[in-house]
């Protein structure tokens, strides 16, 4: 029988193909679409999931260690950077890796841990996981929009 921490890492490597399918089909070309009058480009939203991400490694689920300067959180808007694509795969590579790597480390009791945030207020880890399930899923939505329908 499988932990409610393998169900629920599970549950997130699934929704998360919505954004990483894109990613292998992704141009670097791409990267600077947007549609108007959104300010958000496909670069930015690439780095956002990933800072996001890490950002939830680290306040949601207590990985100390994690390193991040969340520059879209922070900016809150486009500044026209995110164009270099190896180094946003890299980047959501590292979160990815980094966010799996503390979720697996999860008990079954951990999940009704609760926690408070500025950002959602308080919630068990699993209530917040959900916010990163959907997060990434949302992003990937407009990520595609985008790029089909977006200009450069």
């Amino acid at each position: 029988m499988k932990t409610q921490t393998q169900i629920l890492t599970q549950l997130w490597m699934e929704a998360r193909t919505r954004f990483t399918n894109q990613m292998e089909k992704i141009l670097e070309t791409d990267l600077p679409k947007k549609l108007q009058p959104s300010v958000n480009s496909v670069g930015f939203l690439i780095r956002h999931i990933g800072d996001v991400e890490l950002l939830f490694a680290k306040n949601v689920f207590g990985a100390a260690d994690v390193k991040v300067t969340a520059k879209t959180v922070i900016d809150k808007y486009d500044t026209g950077e995110w164009t270099n694509l190896e180094e946003l795969r890299d980047y959501v590579k590292y979160s990815y890796e980094t966010l799996k790597n503390i979720i697996e480390k999860q008990t079954d009791e951990d999940w009704s841990t609760e926690l408070s945030t500025k950002e959602f207020g308080t919630k068990t880890k699993a209530e917040a996981f959900g916010r990163i399930v959907s997060h990434t899923a949302y992003h990937a939505g407009q990520m595609a929009i985008i790029n089909k329908y977006g200009t450069i």
